[in-house]
């Protein structure tokens, strides 16, 4: 599904989830090794899955849009039948024009949030695709926060590695992206810096882990307290990587 030029409802909190399409030897890479490309490709799409599943059943409580922010443009196509039905997709490709400063991985998901907006939602969340186990609670509290929130509130859900895997807002305040190190462990304190700069108020959602080693993958196999993330744990058991992911992790 593709987003149109009909506006959006105004009482609506969009929920975009970064959506890198997946292709061997270009999805989820620090996984190999231990995996291969190909066996990291097809957890990219469960995770995928997952994650916009879940966004399904958080939109059950509050009215959330659920969007699939993809690159590189062009594979729309292959990503779709990795989505839930209800997702429609938006091109967060880096390209959109960006405030200086906003460099890398920020133009995506500076393209990510301002095309919710754009389209008439009062309120816009960027989602990792790296947490298929967060919480749903988690997904229902971002929303409502934002929707029941002055224009000046954000919302942030710090990952344990230092980044993050959600950052909301009721207006697309591209300085949020501006000047940060990517990728690195102090993501979420530089955001909480520059939040802190432009006079926001920041609500904080309880912290999670993503997935982007053997260690957290590891880690994945023993959570019992998160979402179910079915099409995940299919996709480990059906590619036999539950015992070599344990011992990874254990190492």
């Amino acid at each position: 599904m593709t987003a149109s030029e009909t506006r959006a409802p105004d009482d609506t909190c969009a929920i975009a989830v970064m959506a890198k399409t997946p292709r061997p030897g270009f999805s989820k890479t620090r996984l190999c090794p231990p995996l291969t490309h190909e066996q990291a490709a097809s957890l990219s799409a469960a995770f995928l899955r997952d994650t916009t599943e879940n966004l399904g059943a958080a939109s059950l409580s509050v009215p959330i849009t659920s969007y699939a922010a993809y690159a590189p443009l062009g594979t729309e196509s292959t990503l779709a039948p990795h989505l839930a039905a209800q997702t429609v997709c938006i091109l967060a490709d880096g390209t959109l024009p960006a405030p200086a400063g906003v460099d890398g991985f920020g133009r995506s998901l500076w393209q990510a949030i301002k095309g919710p907006f754009d389209l008439g939602h009062a309120a816009a969340c960027v989602l990792s695709s790296d947490t298929p186990t967060l919480p749903t609670e988690y997904l229902v509290a971002a929303a409502k926060t934002l929707l029941t929130g002055s224009d000046k509130r954000i919302v942030l859900g710090a990952c344990d590695d230092g980044g993050y895997y959600l950052l909301g807002m009721r207006a697309p305040y591209a300085d949020l992206f501006r000047d940060i190190a990517w990728s690195t462990e102090s993501v979420a304190a530089a955001t909480r810096t520059r939040a802190a700069e432009l006079g926001l108020d920041i609500v904080e959602l309880p912290s999670w882990y993503d997935v982007d080693d053997a260690a957290s993958l590891g880690q994945l196999l023993l959570e019992t307290h998160g979402y179910a993330a079915p099409f995940t744990r299919k996709t480990i058991a059906r590619l036999g990587l539950d015992a070599d992911l344990r011992r990874a992790s254990a190492a």
